[in-house]
């Protein structure tokens, strides 16, 4: 018992420290469990098995895809509309309708959809994401408790009221004390968030270096230049190639690429394919080609080949996107000639960029002045920064060429940000599908197999570009850690410390009345949930707590409701639940930032559980 309580203390100091990584103090708790044989091997290794570990990563990749597909600032930009300038307004929004949500789906699974919501609406807020995301994760966890299956704690306090033979609670019983723990939670995290979780304000700008692709197409004037031109059926472009074409002589046009849908029987299943227009490629049915040149040469061309013309006005099915670029599949970046570069003096032509690199050059910008038109004939110098297109595989390779040319930003990260808009619907299907799985009881699928599903699904329908990506999304350091944390509940009650701390608590309070009591419940349940599951808290102390109220002869519905509140409500540590570890990494917090925003909150909601519980539910 004394070494179990040694190894918990140790890394709950290493914790606060923050001088090593949380995953790896986690690790080494777990290690000592095992050397000390206090659990077999198989025992600190059922972390990892453990549904709510198999969740997390799930929703990561939930999560991911909801990002990946701008279904994340579709959704925030209209809940920004509703908030307008005002940050409390926005902070208001987000506990609320995260509160509302966590009445029905999972703690966890709230999380998993709102995160990457609040992540995108804290950016297109300029706020930093940290002043939400705590607040996120505090406020699932407290609409968990407005409802019965809101939260597990709540159906072992069930469980137990209906084993003694006092009757069951309603669905909505918990509704009143989720009312106030919100209210709570809001007039409390609104101060504790602005003072202590601002400091992070910078740090993701300060990361970003480089211009964004959106910069780049707007200083290059691209969209002011760029035509989209559709081929329809009857066209007699149909079936030619790009090199049989000669635009650039004829029609002194280039093609940027060639955008073509692949639409399966459903409409959300569609896919877009763009290809750099090479000189075999064959111009199909229903393509279209993104071009650039005079408002005359694009209308000749237009005119001599029956092509139909698209402008900002129409709303472009077919083509997927506006009168814009987009980056799916094909990037832009800028490079700057090196002196030493064996192309000084040759043209863009001469240069063979295309064959020899399978890049387009969009335009050129030499000191103050941007080369756009005509560009095959155009001599570099040494100094000038060329805009090239191309797949964003043959952009990484460019970087390659470190003698000839830099590679200015970051184009990669550039890609990584790109949403593919147009699964955007397919996402939120998706998404929706896996929250009914979860709400409803009538289905019988378990939530961690709703999530596997869901992200499964995700990667199926192309949400995000490749697996790889997917993979990217999980963060190992927050599923170690809770993996690794998890069987030290385990330890406590394996070697009597849970008993121990919960009889001693509770057993001398009995002479102070049942309010005092129904205290030293809450507290006690309180700080057990720092160190160990609130599932695992609720079922120690519930038989506790109505052994308590048994003993005083008083009602034992406000005993058990402080086991169920004060097992979830815990706020002070990242591991004590999953939607606190979940918001850790995206908020880049440490240990001390929940105990500095989080152990104020759990305390004063504990004070008022103990002033309001009674009230609700009285003794007598």
């Amino acid at each position: 018992m004394l070494i179990t309580v040694l190894i918990l203390v140790a890394a709950a100091a290493f914790f606060v420290s923050g001088k090593f990584r949380s995953d790896i103090v986690a690790l080494c708790s777990l290690l000592a469990l095992l050397i000390f044989q206090i659990l077999t091997p198989e025992e600190a290794l059922s972390g990892f098995s453990n549904q709510v570990v198999i969740m997390m990563i799930g929703l990561f990749v939930v999560g991911g895809a909801i990002f990946q597909t701008g279904l994340a600032k579709m959704i925030s930009s209209k809940i920004l509309k509703l908030a307008g300038k005002s940050e409390l307004k926005l902070f208001l929004l987000v506990m609320l309708v995260t509160g509302g949500i966590g009445a029905f789906v999972s703690n966890t699974g709230t999380v998993a959809l709102m995160l990457p919501i609040v992540v995108s609406l804290a950016h297109n807020a300029g706020m930093s994401p940290s002043r939400l995301l705590m607040p996120l994760a505090f406020a699932s966890s407290m609409g968990g408790m407005m409802t019965l299956i809101g939260t597990p704690p709540n159906l072992i306090i069930q469980d137990t009221l209906t084993g003694a033979g006092y009757g069951e609670l309603s669905f909505f019983s918990f509704l009143p004390v989720g009312l106030i723990c919100l209210a709570t939670g809001i007039i409390v995290l609104w101060p504790l968030s602005k003072i202590f979780l601002s400091k992070n304000e910078k740090k993701a700008d300060a990361k970003r270096s480089g211009k964004t692709l959106a910069q780049l197409a707007h200083e290059y004037s691209l969209s002011e230049n760029l035509f989209r031109l559709r081929a329809p059926e009857n066209s007699s472009i149909t079936g030619q190639t790009v090199q049989a074409l000669d635009l650039r002589r004829r029609y002194k046009l280039n093609i940027l690429e060639i955008r073509r849908g692949e639409t399966a029987q459903h409409r959300f299943l569609k896919t877009v394919t763009q290809e750099l227009a090479s000189a075999d490629t064959v111009i199909n049915p229903g393509d279209v080609l993104y071009v650039t040149g005079s408002e005359d040469g694009v209308g000749r061309f237009a005119e001599d080949y029956r092509m139909e013309m698209l402008d900002s006005h129409i709303s472009e099915e077919a083509a997927y996107a506006g009168k814009t670029l987009a980056f799916y599949d094909i990037g832009i970046a800028e490079i700057v000639l090196m002196p030493s570069s064996n192309m000084i003096n040759q043209s863009i032509k001469e240069a063979g960029f295309r064959d020899s690199f399978n890049v387009n050059v969009l335009g050129i910008r030499r000191k103050q002045e941007y080369i756009l038109h005509e560009l095959g004939d155009v001599k570099m110098h040494s100094g000038d920064v060329l805009l090239v297109q191309g797949t964003w595989p043959d952009i990484a390779r460019l970087s390659k060429e470190d003698t000839q040319w830099v590679v200015l930003g970051q184009p990669l990260e550039e890609a990584a940000r790109v949403t593919l808009d147009y699964k955007a619907p397919v996402a939120a299907l998706i998404m929706i599908l896996m929250v009914v799985m979860m709400v409803f009881d009538f289905i019988p699928v378990a939530p961690v197999t709703a999530v596997m599903i869901a992200g499964v699904l995700m990667v199926l329908t192309g949400c995000f570009r490749n697996v790889e990506a997917a993979y990217k999304t999980i963060n190992w350091e927050t599923i170690v850690l809770f993996a690794a944390m998890l069987p030290m509940s385990l330890a406590l009650e394996k070697t009597g410390v849970s008993g121990v701390i919960a009889g001693a608590l509770t057993g001398g309070l009995g002479d102070l009345g049942p309010v005092a009591v129904l205290a030293g419940v809450y507290f006690t349940a309180s700080l057990m949930t720092m160190f160990i599951s609130n599932t695992v808290t609720a079922v120690l102390m519930a038989p506790i707590a109505l052994q308590s109220a048994v003993q005083l002869g008083v009602s034992p519905v406000p005993f058990l409701f402080a086991v169920t509140v004060a097992a979830s409500m815990c706020f002070a540590s990242p591991f004590s639940t999953p939607p606190n570890a979940l918001v850790m990494p995206a908020g880049q917090y440490t240990f001390m930032d929940y105990v500095k925003v989080g152990l104020p909150l759990q305390i004063i909601m504990g004070i008022v559980m103990v002033a309001v519980l009674p009230l609700l539910f009285p003794f007598g």
